[in-house]
């Protein structure tokens, strides 16, 4: 009938969407950064929204993103945002580069006639972008205000894709390989693991400086893995001479990112209240923290990694249950313990002190705090790893207990594996 509006199809026939991808130059060859992660990083405001400013100056105030649109249509539907002084609701679309809205013709579908911002990641010569009947649409460029590299978020969203599923297969593709090669494998994977972290702290410690580095690092990490996004932001509200000073509470940090706190499915030991907690008494304890795990570095034992020498005999030489027991003390002031401590060690303080320092710190099969990092306690990895080192027998109690290396090394090249397959 002529004039009549079409129904749109159920979303259950409706294809899903393709995503662009931008592929970049990273430490260890190319990588891809997709635009469904930079709408992930919107959807948690992963990113410094108290410096966000339209490309035309405005101050914009993410007060909400919006509902995320899995189907047609803008990326975030309804979101609420200020621009100024003037609160405005509407739509928001996302794209990896600003002349994407035009290849795309948004200009001429009227679904996107709503759209009040386009939130673009790499930074262009636009103003503000065309919309309908010549309508100026802001922009708001992501790169400038992310906290980390962009191969870092990429990094951390290909763990996230593993760590909730199975990896059945794995121990038996690995299973295939001699002995020797399973371990050469299992350490190159590591060492590029490894040398990545190292990176990525050097770049955090440029931008921050030490202290601000230790600091963010630290949040973050006790917000792993559901919290790490306003776990940053709170860094970045209240630096760690407002914590050490006791001007911050653990509840008005939380109460400053209220909305943004997920709790639901979250342990109770994770809660993210309570990690605040937990580092407001470690920052009122020890409010030099950072320059103390910095002195600390000269008495860090440098393990030699040798096919010979197992990890157990290794640790015990090495003395690592006491050295956990001094940082857990002299830095953390015992207010952070278990699993979540050796991941503060192996997540944080060793690339952060490898980062400032020179030569062989960055090797972990040689001398050096990569070799540290190689056997110490595992700490809160994707929970498939250990039951899969253990299958192909690179764990084996009481002599190969597990390790950090090994099983970085193992997700390493579980994300090589994957990015290899065909989209």
């Amino acid at each position: 009938m002529e004039g009549a509006v079409k129904a749109a199809p159920p979303a259950s026939v409706i294809p899903a969407r393709d995503f662009a991808v931008a592929e970049m130059p990273g430490l260890y060859g190319p990588f891809t950064f997709s635009e469904r992660l930079l709408q992930r990083l919107w959807a948690r405001r992963e990113f410094d929204t108290a410096a966000a400013r339209t490309a035309d100056g405005r101050v914009v105030a993410i007060l909400e993103p919006g509902k995320w649109n899995r189907l047609g249509g803008p990326d975030f539907l309804g979101a609420r945002l200020r621009f100024g002084d003037e609160e405005v609701r509407g739509d928001v679309e996302l794209h990896l580069r600003a002349e994407d809205w035009a290849a795309h013709a948004h200009a001429r579908d009227p679904a996107y006639d709503g759209v009040v911002l386009h939130v673009v990641l790499f930074p262009s010569g636009e103003t503000f972008t065309a919309g309908a009947g010549g309508a100026k649409i802001p922009v708001l460029a992501l790169l400038p205000l992310l906290h980390r590299g962009l191969e870092e978020y990429a990094e951390d969203e290909a763990v996230e894709a593993l760590a909730g599923r199975p990896i059945a297969r794995a121990p038996a593709e690995l299973a295939a390989l001699p002995a020797d090669a399973l371990a050469e494998l299992l350490a190159r994977h590591a060492e590029q693991r490894w040398r990545k972290k190292v990176h990525f702290a050097r770049q955090r410690v440029i931008r921050l400086g030490w202290e601000g580095a230790c600091h963010h690092a630290a949040l973050e990490i006790l917000g792993h893995r559901f919290n790490c996004a306003p776990m940053l932001a709170v860094a970045g509200q209240f630096p760690l001479p407002a914590w050490s000073a006791g001007e911050v509470a653990a509840d008005q940090a939380w109460a400053a990112l209220a909305g943004r706190w997920q709790t639901h499915g979250v342990r109770p030991a994770n809660q993210p209240r309570t990690r605040l907690r937990q580092y407001a008494a470690w920052a009122m304890a020890r409010p030099d923290w950072p320059a103390r795990l910095r002195s600390l570095a000269t008495e860090l034992p440098v393990p030699s990694i040798e096919a010979s020498v197992e990890t157990r005999a290794l640790r015990r030489i090495h003395r690592l249950s006491a050295l956990r027991k001094k940082l857990a003390a002299a830095v953390c002031a015992d207010a952070v313990a278990g699993p979540r401590l050796d991941t503060l060690v192996c997540d944080g303080f060793l690339p952060l002190l490898a980062a400032a320092s020179e030569g062989p710190a960055l090797s972990p099969g040689g001398a050096g705090l990569g070799g540290l990092w190689q056997i110490w306690f595992p700490g809160d990895l994707p929970e498939v790893l250990l039951p899969a080192l253990r299958a192909l027998g690179v764990f084996a109690a009481p002599a190969r207990p597990a390790c950090h290396g090994p099983a970085q090394g193992l997700l390493g090249w579980l994300i090589e594996r994957d990015a290899a397959k065909p989209v």
